[in-house]
């Protein structure tokens, strides 16, 4: 297995820029996703590494080898990547058995007959569909269509399996079974995994790292916590989960000085957007006035938790609470915010975010 390295690649559809100056790499053995909303320009790099696209700029290499570089014309086809892909309608032939699908492959490379026939049972009892081989494809669920396309994208030992949002079309039980599957069955055969998904959940319960994609440009890169806990922009914040924002300002005494992440600093008086997950907000009874004290509006039950919207005054707030304590409609309550989950953006005249932001230390 190999690392997949992809350095300052554009693509462009007419006037439309899908890839804008893109590096990533996934390293050997990594289960790495490309996580954004339609149209980010996520699939669109999948293909480039793939090569059913080329590049307008930029270089692709697998393992030190370089498979495409715009700039000296290099192009090394599909069938020579050494890679396996999955496409999100599984592209199954109906016209064949399970057997026919996923040794397709096999007899493309012109592989022995008795090599085909081992390989093909083999994978097949891999994915979990022993005894199915002589099934006319048709015939399968939609579980096992998918399996059946895995299968024959793992058929021929590949270095790279490519995986363009292959769980789209299961129901939402079978697509949750289906995700921790996946990543087993990955992790057992450690190859190196790009994996394309518009899900947050999808890409926190796979991913060993996130590429977090929008506009055709990374927004930020890192594991499921770093980039669920300290997302560095406010699409970031919004995209993968719900977010209170709040408008506030910097206060303090001569020479304050508020520093985010080390990199920025922030001077008394200034403009600023607080953002913070419903999770880090606890909603507890409120004996007496004070800041952060509010009145809850609704309150639902979720997964042995409550959550609220808290009314400020000005601003509302979904929090949390505990079932021990549950808080009635229009009871007051006092909001304890874990000063660690907020995160911080310079306010620009009318109120939006400007820039990146971190964590207030």
């Amino acid at each position: 297995m190999g690392t997949v390295r992809a350095t300052g690649l554009v693509k462009t559809f007419g006037a439309v820029v899908a890839v804008n100056h893109l590096s990533f790499e996934a390293r050997a053995g990594e289960f790495l996703t490309l996580l954004g909303p339609s149209g980010c320009g996520k699939t669109t790099t999948l293909r480039l590494v793939a090569g059913l696209e080329r590049p307008d700029q930029g270089d692709i290499d697998l393992a030190g080898q370089p498979l495409s570089s715009a700039a000296s014309g290099l192009f090394v086809p599909p069938e020579r990547r050494g890679m396996g892909m999955v496409f999100q309608s599984y592209a199954i032939w109906p016209h064949m058995t399970v057997f026919e699908n996923v040794a397709f492959p096999l007899q493309e490379l012109r592989r022995p007959r008795p090599e085909i026939r081992d390989r093909v049972m083999t994978i097949l009892g891999t994915v979990g569909l022993g005894g199915l081989h002589d099934r006319p494809a048709p015939m399968l669920s939609g579980g096992q269509q998918q399996r059946v396309a895995l299968a024959r994208a793992l058929v021929s030992n590949p270095k790279v399996l490519l995986l363009d949002e292959p769980l789209s079309n299961l129901d939402a039980r079978l697509r949750e079974e289906m995700r921790f599957e996946l990543r087993d069955m990955q992790a057992k055969l450690g190859i190196t995994s790009i994996f394309v998904t518009h899900d947050q959940a999808e890409a926190m319960t796979l991913s060993d790292r996130i590429v977090v994609m929008n506009a055709g440009r990374i927004e930020q890169e890192g594991s499921p916590e770093e980039v669920y806990q300290r997302p560095s922009t406010r699409f970031v914040m919004d995209f993968l989960g719900r977010a209170n924002h709040l408008p506030a300002r910097i206060v303090g005494g001569g020479g304050f000085r508020l520093t985010v992440d080390g990199t920025e600093a922030w001077h008394d008086g200034q403009e600023v957007l607080l953002a913070f997950r419903p999770e880090a907000v606890e909603a507890r009874p409120a004996e007496r006035d004070g800041s952060w004290v509010g009145v809850v509006r609704s309150s639902v039950y979720v997964s042995g938790h409550l959550e609220y919207v808290v009314d400020l005054g000005k601003f509302t707030v979904r929090a949390t609470g505990s079932e021990d304590h549950r808080l009635s409609h229009d009871a007051r309550a006092r909001l304890h915010v874990a000063p660690r989950a907020v995160r911080v953006w310079p306010r620009s005249a009318d109120g939006s975010a400007t820039a990146n932001g971190g964590r207030p230390r």
